[in-house]
């Protein structure tokens, strides 16, 4: 999810990041303002459609029988459900917590966790980046110096090794820098 919720890569973050003294906890970063302002306008577009669909599936529900009701109710669910849905994306959040022992990927919306992982990772060197480029682009492919800037790069994934031999993506980012940063940052720490 680092591609588009980043988590963060130093510790002056106080808000992203808790140090304890045997543990430590990083969570991402919400969405840029720039998507309010989407959310917003999908959120304006489904009211348009509520208030233009209102009139004829109350009297829909209000004439038909039991089966006109009850389509005309599973609509108006759906409609209530499209907007708190899109906002579930703007409050989700991943966090990494890492123990002298195990690491623990939590994800949360609206600051209620829903799922829950954990780790024991492997004794020597737990964490690994990677490059991950699954269809290289005909910039890329050419590998003229004119068209550098067109090249799919890809991104870098952050790997665990657990103890049992599994690899787990922890992050992904377009920028190597970052998850090496993430990587020192977890490994410092207990």
């Amino acid at each position: 999810m680092g591609l588009l919720y980043v988590f963060p890569v130093a510790t002056d973050e106080k808000d992203f990041v808790d140090i304890q003294v045997e543990q430590i906890t990083l969570k991402t970063y919400g969405l840029p303002y720039i998507f309010w302002g989407y959310a917003l306008g999908i959120c304006l577009v489904i009211l348009f459609m509520f208030l233009a669909i209102k009139a004829p599936i109350l009297k829909l529900i209000q004439l038909g029988d039991e089966t006109d009701a009850l389509l005309g109710y599973a609509l108006f669910s759906f409609l209530a459900l499209l907007p708190t849905t899109l906002l579930s994306f703007f409050f989700y959040e991943k966090r990494i917590i890492k123990t002298k022992n195990e690491f623990i990927l939590e994800y949360r919306t609206f600051g209620l966790k829903f799922f829950s992982e954990k780790f024991i990772p492997q004794s020597e060197n737990p964490l690994e980046v990677s490059a991950f480029l699954s269809s290289p682009n005909v910039a890329r492919t050419k590998g003229h110096e004119e068209s550098a800037g067109f090249q799919n790069k890809g991104y870098f994934i952050l790997w665990l090794k657990t103890k049992d031999g599994k690899r787990i993506n922890i992050d992904r980012h377009s920028r190597k820098a970052d998850l090496i940063k993430l990587e020192s940052l977890l490994n410092a720490h207990p």
